[in-house]
């Protein structure tokens, strides 16, 4: 017998320790799946490639494609303009003394070269074992989709929900969301919520759902080393002058010492340290790292010394190069002595490092080291803060128990090396708590050739996130 809404609800607030998916909302969900999938398939051949200027028509389309699919569910939106890509907002308020929840996602997605390492098109979806192939599959598409699809649920299933909701999708997390902090500071009573919730992240292992609880920050730099005013041929001005690409590697070498500890002065002042027990339940997790030299190819493992590839990868701040360019590297050889040189480095960086004490330090510390001879200049590209959650409260408990229903597992905290800027922003100008509950799986290829989102995940997390509201309606407030 099919239980009305009112009753579905009611059996959630009775029975906290063994909650289930509401039974209307999971035939809802079974009966539209083939549907659910070929509108995900349409938002993913959109190529909305923040970073790409000759894909801003394309980026401006995903935004619009984003605003039609929350009106048609009943979430009435608004495409508002920014000075780069637009911000799509939709509102249902009319669940009175309910909370209300604002949810984040983001519409653009990667560049997707090198295309030639993809099996099949970035922007035609293509499923298989299971997996879901796509550029912006699982970051965020897909992720922020199941969203619009757990909130469609309730609503044309009951025809309400059960908590007031905020939808903001963003088109420019892929570059930094350069215009998203000023967008909340001057929307923020449009946005003000009890609880923020993001699915922008990772389980930490198949069939293990996972609440997040810290992400590392990023402060993003360009350097850039200028030699002789054209390159010159070596055999006539090899020896006699400083080469710019010489000159740049020798400043990267001094970034680290032979522990894997970065040698830039003062870089480790703010560093935070991390309750012992928090570090202990890392180790308990069930991580092996022949599993991670395996998945990504590699004999050793490297890093700073001392501490576990886990705390590594979520609670230590790093510092890498992304991308060198200078002289001839085409096919065969060209004696040249090129005239500049160019490094892409990132850091990332822990709670409490600021992206813009790092550029300072960044910068002194570049200028010391720089050979004579060539005229080095760092530009710091973009950055965000890194963030940490205490966990605590009636959004972190009511996820919990929706995350076990949906799984069948109690979900595991865990961490992210990642950064997305904004969450610290929604914290400190909306004064919200911000849930970052995630459905990619390691190995997804998020931001390389053959990203994919397991087609599980994708479906357990519209459940999941369904049976959230349920759960959080019944507190009345975070």
């Amino acid at each position: 017998m099919t239980k009305s809404s009112k009753a579905v609800r009611g059996a959630s607030k009775t029975a906290r320790g063994n909650t289930t998916i509401p039974a209307d909302l999971e035939r809802f969900l079974s009966d539209n799946d083939p549907r659910i999938h070929n509108e995900l398939f349409e938002f993913l051949r959109i190529p909305s490639v923040s970073a790409n200027s000759d894909h801003n028509a394309d980026t401006r389309r995903a935004a619009e494609w984003v605003k039609t699919s929350l009106d048609k569910i009943g979430v009435p939106a608004k495409i508002y303009p920014t000075a780069g890509h637009p911000v799509v907002v939709g509102e249902w308020r009319n669940a009175p003394g309910g909370p209300t929840v604002l949810i984040y996602g983001h519409y653009d997605v990667q560049p997707p070269e090198p295309l030639e390492l993809w099996t099949s098109p970035p922007f035609e979806p293509t499923v298989r074992d299971r997996k879901i192939f796509a550029r912006g599959s699982v970051d965020d598409k897909g992720q922020l989709f199941l969203h619009v699809k757990a909130l469609e649920a309730h609503l044309a299933t009951r025809g309400k929900l059960p908590v007031n909701v905020v939808v903001i999708a963003e088109g420019e997390e892929e570059i930094g969301s350069e215009h998203l902090a000023s967008f909340v500071e001057e929307q923020k009573k449009l946005l003000k919520a009890d609880a923020v919730v993001i699915s922008d992240s990772s389980m930490f292992a198949p069939g293990l759902p996972s609440i997040l609880s810290s992400l590392r920050g990023l402060a993003y730099f360009e350097i850039n080393v200028q030699g002789p005013k054209s390159d010159l041929h070596s055999g006539s001005y090899g020896g006699a002058i400083v080469n710019p690409t010489m000159a740049l590697a020798r400043i990267l070498a001094t970034f680290h010492d032979k522990d894997g500890r970065i040698a830039i002065p003062g870089f480790y002042k703010k560093v935070r340290a991390w309750d012992p027990k928090v570090r202990k339940q890392m180790r308990s997790l069930p991580f092996d790292d022949k599993t991670l030299m395996k998945e990504t190819g590699v004999a050793v493992l490297g890093g700073e010394k001392g501490y576990t590839t886990l705390e590594k990868l979520w609670i230590r701040p790093t510092c890498e190069v992304n991308g060198l360019l200078s002289g001839y590297t085409g096919e065969g050889a060209k004696t040249v002595l090129p005239a500049r040189a160019m490094a892409k480095v990132s850091c990332r960086l822990v709670p409490d490092q600021d992206p813009a004490e790092i550029e300072k330090l960044m910068k002194a510390h570049v200028a010391k080291v720089a050979p004579k001879g060539v005229k080095v200049t760092v530009q710091h590209l973009h950055g965000g803060r890194p963030w940490r959650a205490e966990l605590n409260g009636p959004i972190y408990d009511a996820a919990r128990r929706a995350l076990r229903a949906a799984f069948g597992k109690e979900p595991v905290i865990t961490g992210e090396g990642g950064s997305i800027p904004v969450v610290g922003d929604f914290e400190r100008i909306l004064g919200a708590p911000v849930l970052l509950v995630g459905f990619g799986l390691p190995g997804e290829n998020a931001h390389a050739p053959n990203e994919w989102m397991s087609e599980e995940n994708f479906r357990l997390g519209m459940r999941a996130m369904a049976t959230l509201w349920d759960e959080y309606g019944a507190t009345g407030s975070s």
